[in-house]
């Protein structure tokens, strides 16, 4: 008995080193548990973490503030992020980067990089030959692209969780503009890449606000379909969309609440920035006529004096939101001179009549875009912070036709919390109540190709060929087959945007290139003369639009058929042999896929 108590301990000590070596496995994966979000807006961001015992916090900054301003300032041994940045603007404008998410994915003659030009002239942009884009110059020896400043912003927005959160983060949900199209939604993953995120998901900021007003509000969600709008305004843009609350059965979770993309419609540059410059530009004027006859420099010759103007401007639009009338002052704005100037809330109204005029335009768009009418939208929310102003609101509420807007929403928040939820609900640590999301296409997608057909006998022609991809107001994510049947030889075809007749000329403009990309697909008469006794069922071309709305090209494929005798080994009598010809955007798993010759066309 002795000798079989003495040959077990050994295995005592072994089970017991095996739950020391699990333990610490689990304290190990636990310390990589938490997942972050970030609300990444024009002038400031949101992060928010999801982490074991804490669900679902606001992270504080190094400031204890819950948003941190969207600044960089750039030295040549020094970066400055935040608060500290914003209180560097001031002393060095030239290498303080502001509003830079207005360059990611727009090639140097995009109206919108003139337009930042004309409105921070401060900043030496130059012109990158390779990427046809553009740099920010902070001096000879330091260039940066837009790119490679939101990475820097995105590291920080990493390094702040992780100090509220304690532990080391990878994984993120970052939300975007619904208005980004496909190059500006790559330039924010590029960017994610080099502040080396996992990101689980780029989120529109609508559906976001939208995920979160359901989440809080999932006991009011019933069968009956409830159409709820959100107006969010703010400081870069504004965005109008319609949304639809339901509950749904779902083949894995039973009767489940969903929200769907019903409309969408939106203004790129109407928001509080604008509201700002025109601010500036009077306190500018007004400092200007003081010095009349003193033979002063013009002060918006000075970026230091404009900077200053654009911080009060900031707090003189906040005030005047609550008061009628109030003193703009400046200690030594310039020259060693004070500026005190008096501004009624009639002043900035007027300086922003036309601002105000386009407030109901995305409301129509969304409308339109979800073929619904007003009467059918029972509640208006105001998002965002431009949406305090009461001029917008006066305006919003007679285009809308309702008794009173609906504020019962984090308009700083709502974004940040709904992207969490997500990054919660995608990462495979925490498990939380279903909430289906369906949301829709903004810009619809096509594909294009030109065959040759033969209309009477020895007479042939080119044909021009269009498919629709993804539709507009689609649900995404979603995948989709295309299938080419008359051809045997190598061809192209092109991926293009589809109709944006609902954009305007100037949005036009902005939105730049309609072509995705150019597919050479090479391989394909080989693939015939190998299987020369089979029958071809086509060339299949297999899309993908993702969770965070960017389309990519799995695979091609041309694929054959052939019958082959049944047998009691072997019941199936339908064989389907797959030559993957063609990869794009590195989707492809094939050794050929260089052989393959994808030609993608900025």
């Amino acid at each position: 008995m002795a000798d079989k108590v003495r040959r077990q301990r050994p295995r005592r000590r072994v089970c017991w080193a095996l739950v020391a070596v699990l333990l610490a496995d689990l304290l190990a994966l636990s310390d990589t548990l938490a997942v972050m979000s970030v609300d990444l807006g024009s002038e400031s961001m949101k992060v928010a973490i999801v982490k074991p015992g804490v669900p679902m916090e606001i992270v504080l900054n190094k400031e204890s503030r819950r948003k941190t301003p969207v600044i960089v300032t750039l030295k040549e041994n020094e970066r400055f992020f935040g608060d500290s940045a914003a209180s560097m603007a001031i002393k060095n404008p030239k290498a303080t980067l502001r509003y830079f998410q207005h360059l990611l994915g727009k090639q140097a003659d995009n109206p919108h990089v003139a337009l930042y030009q004309a409105r921070f002239p401060e900043h030496e942009l130059t012109f990158d030959p390779q990427r046809q884009t553009v740099h920010f110059q902070i001096s000879s020896q330091l260039q940066f692209s837009p790119e490679e400043v939101l990475g820097m912003v995105l590291n920080y927005s990493r390094s702040l969780a992780e100090d509220f959160a304690e532990q080391p983060i990878k994984d993120a949900v970052i939300t975007v503009p619904v208005f980004f199209n496909q190059a500006e939604r790559r330039a924010v993953l590029q960017a994610a890449r080099m502040a080396g995120l996992k990101v689980l998901q780029l989120i529109n900021d609508n559906t976001a606000t939208a995920l979160s007003y359901g989440v809080f509000r999932r006991k009011d969600i019933n069968t009956t379909a409830q159409n709820i709008m959100f107006y969010d305004m703010g400081s870069g843009s504004t965005v109008c969309t319609i949304v639809t609350y339901q509950m749904v059965k779902t083949k894995e979770a039973g009767m489940q609440p969903q929200l769907q993309i019903r409309g969408v419609g939106f203004d790129r540059t109407l928001g509080g920035l604008e509201m700002e410059l025109r601010l500036r530009e009077r306190l500018a004027g007004l400092f200007n006529e003081q010095r009349k006859g003193q033979r002063a420099k013009d002060v918006r010759e000075n970026p230091r004096a404009m900077a200053k103007l654009l911080r009060e401007a900031n707090r003189l639009k906040t005030v005047l939101s609550a008061n009628a009338d109030h003193m703009a002052q400046i200690e030594g704005l310039m020259d060693d001179v004070d500026f005190k100037a008096k501004v009624t809330r009639v002043e900035f109204e007027e300086l922003c009549a036309d601002l105000f005029e386009r407030v109901p335009g995305p409301v129509q768009q969304a409308l339109q875009s979800a073929e619904m009418s007003l009467d059918e939208i029972e509640q208006v929310i105001l998002v965002g912070g431009a949406t305090r102003v009461p001029r917008v609101q006066e305006v919003l509420l007679k285009a809308v036709g309702k008794e009173e807007l609906g504020k019962n929403i984090n308009a700083d928040e709502a974004a940040a919390m709904g992207a969490v939820y997500q990054a919660a609900a995608l990462s495979k640590a925490f498990k939380v109540k279903p909430f289906v999301v369906r949301d829709a296409v903004v810009y619809p997608i096509l594909v294009e190709f030109t065959r040759e057909v033969e209309e009477e006998p020895g007479i042939h022609s080119l044909k021009h060929n269009k498919r629709v991809l993804f539709s507009r107001m689609g649900p995404y994510p979603q995948r989709k087959v295309i299938t080419f049947n008359r051809y045997s030889h190598d061809f192209n075809f092109h991926i293009n945007y589809g109709d944006l007749g609902f954009l305007g000329p100037e949005d036009l403009r902005v939105f730049g290139s309609q072509n995705l990309t150019t597919v050479k697909l090479k391989g394909v008469g080989d693939s015939f003369k190998k299987y020369p006794d089979y029958e071809s069922k086509g060339i299949k071309a297999h899309f993908n639009l993702d969770e965070s709305g960017v389309l990519s090209l799995d695979r091609v494929e041309s694929v054959f058929e052939t019958l082959v005798e049944d047998s009691a080994e072997e019941e199936s009598t339908l064989t389907k042999l797959g030559n993957t010809i063609s990869s794009l955007f590195g989707g492809g798993t094939t050794p050929d896929a260089k052989e393959n010759g994808t030609d993608t066309v900025q």
